[in-house]
């Protein structure tokens, strides 16, 4: 069986609170190769680990973040959402891949990938999204790792190919084929995908090919990659 990188999908969701600390350190506790994690920022300009727009699902508190500064929610979470630098430092010596929902704007990518460099993690960090977002960060850091989410069948074009320069392809699972597969390899580019959740569909994507995989069980993804199935 190929060696596949494993990425634990906002930490290790099934066990503690996604995109908390305590969930980054599971997750790496687990055995995963890398962490994902998603970044916005506050109304100060921090970045800090939320997936959604606002903290009422994980928090219960129905405030937009972009409403807040970073230490008022600091306040309505009780420090539970982290800055990207604490994030960073948590996660000192592993790969990080950094989801930037919501980016449009290359001011927005630069504060992220300032605080990236800030941390001195610039060399562990990569970056995924969409189109949009990808050529964010490109502007903003012409060096930047990235993990280009693609949601279609139809391969993305040339000249956009050329203007993000991504080093992989993310597609979502039940996309990919061994077609798919061969094709982005053909093209020198590494395949992510995300975020299988079973055995059956983790042993699929490795046998057609797939260079890394994000999961919410990361458990279960290390265990059947440490055993070979």
């Amino acid at each position: 069986m190929q060696t596949v990188t494993a990425v634990a999908h906002r930490g290790d969701p099934y066990r503690v609170r996604e995109n908390t600390l305590d969930s980054l350190r599971s997750a790496l506790d687990q055995g995963a190769d890398a962490v994902e994690i998603d970044v916005r920022l506050t109304r100060d300009g921090v970045p800090v680990l939320l997936h959604d727009e606002t903290l009422k699902r994980l928090w219960e508190r129905d405030r937009p973040l972009m409403s807040l500064s970073a230490a008022e929610v600091r306040g309505l979470t009780e420090g539970g959402v982290p800055t990207l630098a604490e994030a960073l430092a948590a996660t000192e010596g592993s790969r990080v891949m950094l989801d930037l929902p919501g980016t449009r704007e290359v001011r927005t990518a630069r504060r992220v990938v300032d605080a990236v460099r800030e941390a001195g993690a610039a060399d562990r960090v990569y970056y995924c999204a969409d189109a949009n977002a990808m050529l964010a960060v490109r502007a903003a850091d012409p060096s930047a790792e990235i993990a280009m989410t693609w949601t279609s069948l139809a391969p993305p074009r040339p000249v956009l190919l050329a203007a993000v320069g991504p080093r992989w392809l993310n597609y979502r699972f039940s996309l990919v084929d061994r077609d798919l597969a061969a094709r982005i390899h053909r093209d020198g580019r590494l395949l992510s995908v995300w975020t299988p959740d079973t055995r059956r569909a983790m042993r699929r994507l490795i046998d057609l090919g797939a260079d890394s995989i994000t999961t919410n069980r990361i458990d279960v993804l290390c265990a059947l990659r440490k055993s070979g199935y």
